[in-house]
């Protein structure tokens, strides 16, 4: 075999490769998570420890009350806090409970944050209840929730 013909096969075998194993890892991907999904009831309590959240005016979320396209709804949460080493919110969660993951994100703080605020995009299934969940310094958790109408092509 000569030098020419034996890179001319291992440069074959390598585009074969790089294009096969990605293909068989997205059909592995393609397949629905079943451990992934969790319900609203489930995420709550593995965020509080079973503990039940207050209700408080510390916590704001804003939602829009109807979105156009439930792929990318514009989110953002505010939490009256100090940020003191004694006194802070240590995390952010966005619930979802009509989606098949209620989990749509967690974000964890510290008081060098400074502000405990964060905006971000969420996927929406369809209609449903958004709640954020507030971790604060002290043990306590906030809920806030607000109802969002997911709707196609902005018809109702």
């Amino acid at each position: 075999m000569q030098r020419r013909e034996f890179f001319k096969q291992l440069g074959g075998a390598a585009a074969v490769a790089a294009v096969a194993v990605p293909t068989m890892s997205f059909a592995a991907e393609a397949k629905p998570a079943g451990p992934n999904k969790m319900s609203f009831e489930t995420a709550l309590n593995a965020i509080t420890g079973g503990k039940t959240p207050t209700k408080s005016g510390k916590i704001k979320l804003k939602a829009p009350e109807i979105a156009e396209n439930g792929a990318v709804v514009p989110v953002t949460v505010t939490v009256d806090s100090p940020m003191t080493d004694a006194d802070y919110v240590k995390s952010i969660h966005i619930l979802a409970g009509g989606n098949s993951n209620a989990r749509c994100i967690d974000i964890n703080l510290t008081p060098a944050n400074g502000k405990a605020m964060f905006s971000t995009r969420i996927k929406l299934g369809g209609t449903q209840e958004v709640s954020a969940v507030a971790a604060l310094s002290n043990g306590e958790f906030l809920i806030a929730s607000q109802s969002v109408k997911v709707t196609i092509g902005g018809c109702g």
